[in-house]
């Protein structure tokens, strides 16, 4: 008989997001399944419907998403109109707009607020160029390298880079830090970082914070108060090409940031921006955006709205489910995280299950698991039996 696993929604004063909190939760036993077949939630038929037939055994969309059917029609429409001739840049600068609402409504945030880019390390990049000189910025011991090595090449001018542990990162804030920058989501462990009480000792400290929420936009709700700047690479779980970067930023925090990537596309007027000597950049969040990797836009705006338009908390509901169920199985605590992970330091783990068809990755000596909309209780049995749990 399958094992339900029943949720309440709560508000928790200190936690990262307002989203579904586990409840109760039924021990897993031997060749159980839990029933979240997101067809069965009116709120995720929509977006289950995109990714049908797609997927079967794919459990990482923490690595990259797959891509929604709209997003794929979309592609093919936008090649054959490059091949014939008749795209043309006001063509993209439709899709450009479409991109920058839809990531608009996901962070909530106004439109105005959000630059478009190709990488998170070179938003991440413009914001260490803005640090001050001498200044201090707090990072999480052991976070994806485009959230810490743009900090690091700018010691040579005096910036102070210190790394804590994820949970100390809230008690290491100091009086010194100019800018607390972290994954919102680990990377090589799934863990989910406390955004409101980084946030509540930011502001005790009068630092900034910048999230990075790669890991977690398309399966998390977003909180955009709970920082200063949000960066978000929209291939993993919002399901879009590689290579559409999005930046939300405070309007008091853009003041302090120079915007060093300026080119013809971040000038008030870009089509009269093209040429020297000057130009007026934009006077939003514009001012930071990068010329766009048209192809990538066509592909994006259709996978973002997709994910701007349902429900965020049944995402979660059904991906965390899932994953909480497996960690469960491999006897790691369940985090309400969509990323399960476990060590496997001579990955044999991580061997079984892609000799079962099985696509997952591995990252710091541990073997990771993600489960996404395409994914239902199939893929949970699928790697049980792999790993003979």
């Amino acid at each position: 008989m399958p094992v339900l696993v029943e949720y309440e929604r709560l508000s928790h004063p200190g936690r990262v997001n307002s989203a579904p909190t586990p409840h109760t939760v039924s021990p897993i036993a031997d060749g159980a399944t839990v029933r979240t077949r997101g067809g069965a939630n009116p709120a995720l038929a929509r977006i289950v419907s995109e990714f049908e037939g797609a997927g079967s055994g794919y459990l990482a969309a923490c690595t990259g998403g797959l891509p929604p059917s709209s997003a794929v029609l979309a592609a093919q429409d936008d090649l054959a109109l490059w091949r014939s001739g008749a795209a043309t840049p006001l063509h993209y600068d439709a899709a450009v707009t479409r991109v920058r609402s839809a990531f608009a409504r996901i962070a909530g945030v106004d439109p105005a607020r959000v630059a478009i880019g190709s990488q998170t390390s070179a938003f991440v990049a413009m914001i260490a160029a803005s640090v001050p000189d001498g200044a201090e910025v707090l990072c999480v011991d052991g976070d994806f390298s485009s959230v810490v090595f743009p900090f690091l090449q700018h010691e040579r001018r005096g910036v102070r880079v210190r790394h804590v542990p994820l949970a100390a990162l809230p008690d290491a804030v100091s009086d010194e830090t100019w800018l607390v920058a972290y994954s919102l989501v680990q990377s090589a462990t799934g863990e989910v970082a406390d955004a409101r009480s980084i946030r509540a000792a930011a502001d005790r400290a009068g630092a900034r914070v910048l999230c990075d929420a790669t890991q977690a936009a398309g399966w998390l709700p977003l909180e955009s108060w709970t920082a200063d700047a949000i960066v978000c690479h929209t291939y993993k779980w919002l399901c879009a090409p590689r290579g559409v970067c999005l930046l939300a930023v405070d309007e008091d925090f853009a003041r302090e940031l120079i915007p060093v990537q300026a080119g013809w596309y971040a000038g008030d007027d870009p089509w009269a921006s093209c040429y020297g000597p000057s130009a007026p950049l934009a006077t939003d969040a514009r001012r930071f955006d990068v010329s766009p990797a048209w192809q990538a836009m066509a592909g994006a705006a259709p996978a973002l709205e997709l994910f701007a338009e349902t429900d965020i908390h049944a995402v979660f509901k059904h991906d965390v489910t899932l994953a909480d169920a497996l960690s469960e199985a491999v006897g790691t605590d369940a985090r309400g995280s969509a990323i399960v992970t476990w060590h496997d330091p001579d990955r044999e783990d991580l061997a079984r299950m892609t000799a079962a068809g099985i696509v997952a990755s591995g990252r710091a000596g541990r073997a990771r698991v993600a489960f996404h909309v395409w994914n239902d209780e199939s893929d949970l049995d699928r790697v049980l039996r792999a790993l003979a749990r």
